[in-house]
């Protein structure tokens, strides 16, 4: 009678796979989220040795934390119903969640540790002990209490980092979310239970494709938002007038190159996918790598507008070439695990941006700015021809190839 209970609260086949207005609500959390991560990012101008080199990691793995949140709750109304009442309280309970740690990240290594920290410890301690009582004596309500198990692990270091001595806080922080990410990696172990088949559950594969499209897409407007933030709180000139519009472009390139086919039909691989839901974890890390790519790229579209043509900064290469650099590297990621293959225009651009980079150091930031620009439009060129020339190739998904064996692994 219970597990029927529970099973009332499993997505069904026949599920809407979009994503409903509750989840976009629940974006305009991560909006405030990305926005400060990008502020922290811009705040390491000038900062050099290792105070660049901790402020980077500091950054990192705050936005790793929110990720964790972000990714954990498109999961959740992947696989249950978003439109029954309990989910629609976690998803908002986790919106303020969200919004406190959005609030606290700029000074989240400092004073506001641990308002931070609890915040996030109730995310992911409490809502899946939330969803294990939701689902009553059904078996999947041992996934949740796994989750709740290992986030209670890594608990105390994350509290200890919050609360101890403030050089110890990012070495804690560090391991603690290392312990929360190897966690899901290995499908969250526990004696006698063994690990979740992760491999094996069941998802709404277009649902979790609209959500990794609209959280890249969330990415790039927040880098709108900056760049037009920027151009009109700065003195006007032609300099910053050109920086604003090459920046402006060059976020258009990045939206061009990522739903130029993979983008576009990650969904249909998902679909297509024998284990559906390997392939979506594995698509979830790509698309935290694009995400912070298109944060690392506004943050040089910022450093850029606001001083064209300075004195060369080496560091800001970091940002100006490295986060579409590591777009690139992402986007061949995600088109190998649609299609099964690299795209040579894409390996094209990546080569370039790095063998200019080095000449680019003794050059203003807006000489390496147009050169992004200009080698994305090349990428952008060659997809074209391309689609021109060849016959468009249905999507054949490199990861969850596998055939199932009929048996259910969701517990």
């Amino acid at each position: 009678m219970s597990a029927r209970h529970g099973a009332d609260l499993l997505r069904p086949p026949d599920s809407a796979g979009r994503a409903t207005f509750l989840e976009l609500f629940f974006d305009l959390a991560f909006v405030v989220a990305l926005t400060r991560v990008s502020q922290r990012f811009v705040e390491l101008n000038g900062d050099t040795g290792w105070a660049l080199v901790s402020g980077l990691g500091g950054t990192l793995l705050l936005f790793l934390a929110l990720w964790l949140i972000w990714s954990h709750t498109t999961w959740i109304t992947s696989r249950y119903e978003p439109e029954r009442s309990v989910i629609q309280a976690v998803v908002v309970a986790t919106m303020f969640a969200g919004l406190v740690m959005a609030v606290t990240l700029p000074r989240a290594t400092q004073e506001r540790a641990l308002p931070f920290v609890v915040a996030y410890l109730l995310v992911m301690v409490v809502r899946p002990l939330v969803i294990a009582l939701a689902l009553r004596g059904h078996p999947r309500r041992l996934v949740a209490f796994r989750l709740s198990a290992w986030a209670a692990l890594s608990a105390p270091i994350w509290l200890v980092g919050a609360l101890g001595p403030e050089r110890l806080r990012l070495p804690l922080w560090a391991v603690a979310v290392g312990v929360d990410y190897l966690a899901w990696f290995l499908g969250w172990p526990l004696p006698r239970l063994g690990a979740a088949a992760v491999a094996r559950w069941r998802i709404a594969g277009t649902h979790l494709a609209d959500r990794y499209q609209q959280m890249f897409l969330i990415a790039l407007g927040e880098s709108i938002l900056v760049i037009g933030v920027v151009f009109s709180g700065r003195d006007y000139s032609g300099g910053r007038a050109a920086a604003f519009t090459i920046a402006f472009v060059t976020s258009a390139l990045l939206w061009r190159i990522y739903f130029h086919r993979a983008g576009l039909l990650l969904g249909e691989a998902l679909g297509r996918a024998a284990q559906p839901a390997r392939l979506g974890t594995a698509s979830e890390r790509t698309h935290l790598l694009i995400v912070l790519s298109v944060l690392l790229a506004s943050v040089g579209y910022e450093l850029v507008i606001d001083d064209p043509f300075g004195a060369p900064r080496p560091t800001w290469l970091l940002f100006v070439v490295g986060g579409p650099a590591l777009f690139l590297v992402a986007r061949l990621r995600l088109e190998y695990e649609v299609f099964g293959r690299i795209s040579r225009s894409r390996l094209l651009g990546l080569v370039v941006l790095l063998l200019v980079t080095p000449a680019l150091t003794r050059w203003p930031p807006m000489v390496g700015l147009c050169a992004v620009a200009g080698t994305l439009a090349v990428v952008a060129v060659l997809d074209a021809l391309d689609g021109r020339r060849y016959a468009p190739q249905a999507p054949s998904p490199s990861v969850g190839r596998e055939t199932p064996d009929g048996r259910d692994f969701e517990a």
